[in-house]
């Protein structure tokens, strides 16, 4: 659930093409984001609880027959994560237009403050991984850090995945989940940039 939308070649090929000329950058974000995948999974492991997933098993297994299930999941989370897709989109084509430059000079001048108000800004977003990349490379201001921090985020915690887990798994699920996440993926991104570039 975490590791698929951030470690795959297209993602990974795109934050090549995204950022030319530092192959760092691509081994950061896998790393960091691998990091973050194995770790949350086993902190979920042993701190997490199984009754709150175990709503979503049953769930699937009432259908007619697993494909249908299969397929109306499939559609309801197409459906569902493309209008957020298309209100990142939308966000991250006018966010160096309409912020005023002298905010984000101000915000990426500190490097603490960078690294949350990239992080807090790929929670709100809800950018595709395979166009992150993108947003993250025209924010040449911020750290290459602090971009890293929005590139290990992104794919894990945003809106529409806190949405989708909700709807999936429960309320109580995601608010137990999306925050572990999120500081997991702040703590490797930071460390992995700190390392690595």
């Amino acid at each position: 659930m975490l590791a698929a939308p951030a470690i795959n070649p297209v993602v990974l090929v795109s934050t090549a093409v995204a950022f030319p000329g530092r192959p760092e950058m691509v081994a950061a974000r896998f790393v960091a984001s691998l990091a973050t995948a194995v770790a949350v999974g086993l902190l979920w492991m042993r701190l997490g609880r199984d009754d709150l997933i175990d709503r979503s098993r049953h769930q699937t297994a009432e259908g007619d027959s697993r494909w249908r299930s299969f397929t109306e999941v499939a559609q309801h989370d197409f459906l569902h994560a493309g209008g957020w897709l298309v209100v990142g989109a939308m966000t991250a084509a006018t966010l160096q237009v309409v912020v005023p430059r002298s905010v984000l000079d101000g915000v990426a001048d500190h490097q603490l403050l960078a690294v949350v108000g990239l992080a807090g800004l790929a929670v709100v977003l809800a950018v595709c991984s395979e166009a992150d990349a993108f947003v993250a490379a025209s924010l040449n201001q911020f750290s290459l850090t602090a971009r890293l921090v929005f590139l290990v985020v992104g794919p894990m915690v945003d809106l529409k995945l806190i949405a989708l887990q909700t709807g999936v798994f429960g309320r109580r699920f995601s608010l137990r989940f999306a925050p572990l996440t999120l500081a997991v993926a702040i703590f490797f991104g930071c460390v992995v940039g700190w390392w690595l570039l």
